[in-house]
């Protein structure tokens, strides 16, 4: 008998749908004609023992107990979902195979591995456990995937990198967290403050952008516009290239602060002759953009449809599991595999059946053209998101479906037009000694912006004029470097400044984060690093949390009242400012979790090791907690706590703790499919804890990060 373990109930009907029928449905599992069966988990069946199961002592909160390191990391049956593990137990003893059907990402592999390791399964039954990826769950997706099971065996890389990851944020978390409440209550701070390896660096990004608002001094600064007409009286601009010999009267910038000069420059040039010094003209070219990863698509959306990143990922969820009109959401890939360009067909034809407004006025896409998606390369487990061959019935989906359907399947339409082309002319005029500039851009064959020309019907413009590879973490703007048109110019043509234009600007603060900047800033973290070694390391494998926690990460900050919103911008509250300013700089930055999340990469391809990522860590939080012990945190003097009470019989003087509560509600935690549920670490500290999962299929962090 072959028993295939799904990650959820969703995803066992859907294996079972395609097994021989007539099928034997039982609690928790179905057995098909054939006598093999699907059963599943229900998110994580299994969490690690509480602090106090390894010794009491530690159910109250003492600086002396840290840091607390596990000599063994221990897992437990969830009370809610025991039922579920007992009927795995029983299909697992009597099946002949195994099929690991987590959903295609490190924390799906981890969750089926660590029940699999639970439940005792060793020998050849382990060494000959097989793992099933499936990305869309249309019947004809679901088949094509039982043809294509490979090795469990392939995927310990990933299941230890999903270990190594929950086990680190929990070591740090937990510490952490109790080293300055601890510290924090001294100061009559009577709250909890969670401090995490993401979710405390991703904060202090918006802080000190608050900050640097909050202490912005606008200044004036000045341009010039030369307003210019060849002999045929066709006008256009230009705008000042100051020299060096103005840079005494210019900031960092370039932007000169000095009004006279700019004054003179406007009264030397206005009604005197001018000459086409410099003009080049290019033939350029811009490839579709690419298909969407989740962050990609969390951040378009923000930007057109103002939709926090949570509700990105659950309406995405509802259109995966419910109406089976895209693939897995969760997915940090934007690319697919070449195989999978067969396809383009049918998903084509059900694109057109189903969404035709997206083609109106457009050429018919072309299933031949392979964009530079196709690359098997870039896919690890999982692709990019992408329709499926199923078409869809707008009238039945709710508002934000339809809207992120048609934008996930606009996408990858664009993959099957040619590139955009246009020209592009860089002119300098010289007058009266001074440089002048100005670009312009014309449109020679729209390709695939063709598809994005037209308006939403929500009247936002439809996204694509730029990449969302180029807009990731800038705000949403025109380069206002370019004109629209051009009279015809050539080399050392004459023409005529009729006048110059003298603009005086103020220099603007930057610009409070929203979802969408928010967003960007975790996906390109890199930007964010200060060592400039660091920064350098993490081009190709920067961000800050995953595809799938990114989203609960910046509910959670809200919910703990750290941040809160107006309007559109994102802010922090003066507990987060007062949290940020207590911490040591290395826990506020993102450098350190930056280099984790290289790290982490790195077990993903074998490139490290588990020990060699855990070794140094426990030497870094040993520090931090002396450093913690070692001052006060005097800027929370005066705030008060949010969201935790004090209660008799709890010596820790808190209700509840955030780790006692992510332990009780996680989803995923544990160990990898090769390790035994026990595994002894490597660090010489001799006291006992508990870990905490990492994040929960029910869309919510369930532990510190």
């Amino acid at each position: 008998m072959i028993l295939y373990i799904a990650e959820k109930p969703s995803l066992g009907r859907a294996i079972a749908d395609v097994l021989p029928k007539p099928h034997k449905k039982g609690d928790g599992f179905i057995e098909a004609a054939n006598g093999d069966c699907v059963s599943w988990c229900v998110g994580h069946l299994l969490e690690q023992a509480e602090p106090d199961a390894y010794n009491p002592e530690f159910k109250s909160w003492k600086f002396e107990h840290l840091p607390i390191v596990p000599d063994k990391w221990q897992l437990k049956p969830k009370a809610a979902t025991r039922s579920q593990l007992t009927v795995l137990k029983r299909l697992v003893k009597q099946a002949n195979t195994l099929v690991n059907a987590g959903d295609p990402d490190r924390e799906g592999q981890l969750l089926v591995d660590e029940v699999i390791a639970y439940l005792g399964v060793t020998g050849d039954k382990l060494h000959q456990t097989q793992r099933l990826l499936i990305s869309d769950l249309n019947p004809q997706a679901v088949k094509r995937a039982l043809t294509q099971l490979r090795s469990n065996r392939e995927f310990i890389p990933l299941s230890t990198s999903a270990l190594a990851r929950s086990r680190a944020d929990w070591l740090y978390g937990m510490n952490m967290t109790r080293a300055y409440t601890i510290q924090g209550k001294k100061v009559g701070y009577q709250g909890v403050l969670s401090v995490g390896r993401v979710q405390t660096p991703l904060l202090g990004l918006v802080v000190r952008r608050d900050e640097e608002i909050a202490n912005f001094q606008s200044k004036p600064f000045y341009e010039v516009l030369a307003h210019l007409a060849t002999e045929k009286q066709e006008t256009f601009s230009a705008k000042w290239q100051p020299s060096e010999a103005c840079q005494p009267y210019m900031d960092e910038e370039g932007r000169v602060l000095a009004r006279g000069l700019a004054q003179n420059v406007v009264s030397r040039i206005s009604d005197k002759p001018a000459l086409v010094t410099q003009l080049v003209a290019k033939d350029k070219k811009q490839n579709p953009p690419l298909p969407y990863s989740l962050s990609a698509l969390q951040i378009d959306a923000a930007k057109r449809f103002g939709m926090s990143a949570k509700d990105v990922l659950d309406t995405c969820q509802s259109l995966y599991e419910r109406h089976k009109l895209i693939t897995y959401p969760r997915s940090d890939s934007r690319y697919l595999p070449v195989e999978q360009h067969s396809l383009a067909p049918s998903v084509l034809k059900a694109i057109s059946g189903g969404a035709a407004e997206l083609l109106q006025g457009a050429d018919a896409p072309d299933p031949r053209l392979k964009s530079k998606a196709w690359d098997d390369k870039k896919v690890d487990a999982h692709h990019a998101i992408v329709p499926t061959e199923k078409t869809a019935n707008l009238s039945s989906l709710s508002q934000r479906e339809r809207q992120l359907y048609l934008h996930v399947a606009r996408q990858y339409l664009a993959q099957f037009y040619p590139a955009y082309c246009y020209s592009e002319t860089t002119v300098q005029v010289t007058i009266e000694g001074g440089l002048f500039n100005t670009k312009a851009r014309q449109d020679k064959s729209l390709g695939w912006k063709q598809l994005f020309a037209r308006q939403e019907p929500n009247g936002s413009k439809a996204s694509g004029n730029k990449s969302t590879e180029e807009n990731a973490g800038k705000d949403d703007e025109e380069n206002d470097e370019f004109i629209g048109q051009l009279p015809p110019l050539k080399l050392g043509l004459a023409l005529h400044c009729t006048r110059g234009e003298l603009l005086e600007k103020n220099t603007q603060p930057p610009k409070a984060f929203t979802d969408a900047t928010l967003l960007g800033a975790m996906t390109g973290i890199s930007r964010y690093v200060t060592d400039p070694e660091i920064r350098k390391i993490l081009k190709e494998t920067d961000g800050l949390g995953t595809e799938a926690t990114r989203a609960g990460i910046i509910e959670l900050l809200f919910k703990r009242g750290f941040l809160q919103r107006l309007g559109k911008s994102i802010v922090s509250t003066d507990v987060g400012k007062g949290l940020i300013n207590s911490l040591p700089a290395s826990a506020t930055t993102p450098d350190m979790t930056a280099l984790w999340e290289a790290s982490l990469n790195g077990i993903c391809h074998k490139e490290t090791s588990y020990q060699a990522f855990m070794q140094p860590l426990l030497g870094t939080l040993s520090t931090l907690i002396q450093n913690a012990g070692a001052q006060l945190p005097t800027a929370l003097n005066g705030l008060k706590g949010q969201g935790y009470r004090k209660t008799a019989g709890n010596k820790s003087g808190y209700r509840k703790s955030p780790y006692r509560k992510a332990s009780s509600s996680a989803k995923r935690t544990g160990t990898a499919s090769t390790a035994k549920t026990s595994t002894t670490t490597s660090s010489s500290a001799k006291k006992s804890s508990a870990s905490s999962g990492t994040r929960s299929r029910t869309r919510k962090v369930a532990a510190e990060v």
